[in-house]
């Protein structure tokens, strides 16, 4: 397979404010970029565990967007994740490689430093803490270098999670696909979107923030969000957590095969019931960030 490669190194910094508002988050995603053609965005968790190891340890992980992803082809990557040194310029560095396809988006994850030593370190300073990846090698279309500051917030009323609630009447009269009526949550409008795989035999449920023209073309937010199908009969929800960087130029994320029609359509699950559902979105705004 042949493919030309990149001479010079392209980077992406990603700036979190408020890094010990994510210690409980799991994995936070960063805006979407492009690099190469394709798009991409990285990944943290500040408490992640290796094999057999109770020490918490902050961990990268490099995700293609699907979207990018053509059938048939493979993008080999190789790749340095970065945290920063605020100080003295000494920055830890982890080298990484993956060959991104349909099957797989996700490159492995690297275990860049114990939390406990980040925390007292010169990479965290006033809350404030820079990651980023480094391109070394990968098939070649140039785009300009972002930087992108995320700013965490502190739970208040104005970003509290806000629940939407969308009642279907009659799950077999909605067009395919289907959209919820829209909804408001910290000063953007969302919706839901549903539809059978193409494949036919999984649900797919995504959240879509409806686009603005008044937003700048760099600017998002962080959002952590839950979708649910009540069980209508017992109780027993299916539900999927998930957070991502909605912008203008990525405005939808969600899960492809969210449940099999089987489960949904079996009556004693209680997820429809003589044709009505009802499907639930739980949204939080965790903060706003912007690319210089």
């Amino acid at each position: 397979m042949g493919n030309s490669c990149a001479k010079e190194h392209k980077t992406f910094k990603w700036t979190i404010d408020g890094f010990s508002s994510l210690l409980d988050k799991g994995w936070t995603c960063s805006s979407v970029f492009e690099f190469m053609g394709v798009r991409w965005c990285l990944m943290l968790n500040p408490k992640d565990r290796k094999r057999n190891d109770a020490k918490e340890h902050v961990s990268l992980k490099l995700m293609l967007m699907r979207t990018s992803v053509k059938p048939d082809t493979v993008i080999e990557a190789y790749f340095k994740f970065l945290i920063y040194d605020q100080n003295f310029g000494k920055h830890r560095e982890h080298l990484g490689n993956h060959s991104f396809q349909a099957a797989s988006t996700t490159s492995g994850t690297s275990c860049m430093i114990p939390l406990k030593k980040l925390k007292t370190s010169r990479f965290l300073v006033n809350n404030s803490c820079t990651f980023g990846i480094e391109f070394i090698k990968v098939a070649t279309v140039k785009t300009s270098s972002p930087l992108e500051t995320l700013f965490v917030t502190k739970m208040n009323v104005f970003n509290e999670a806000k629940v939407y609630t969308w009642k279907i009447e009659d799950y077999f009269a909605l067009k395919n696909p289907s959209y919820s009526p829209k909804f408001e949550v910290g000063r953007y409008r969302w919706f839901i979107k549903m539809h059978p795989t193409s494949e036919g035999n999984h649900l797919s449920l995504f959240l879509n923030m409806k686009q603005r023209n008044d937003i700048p073309k760099d600017s998002g937010n962080l959002v952590e969000f839950t979708i649910s199908i009540k069980d209508l009969e017992n109780g027993k929800d299916k539900k999927s957590t998930g957070r991502f960087h909605f912008s203008n130029n990525a405005p939808s994320w969600g899960w492809r095969k969210f449940i099999s029609l089987e489960d949904f359509k079996d009556k004693s699950k209680g997820y429809l019931i003589k044709g009505k559902c009802c499907v639930e979105a739980k949204v939080t705004i965790v903060g706003p960030s912007k690319k210089q």
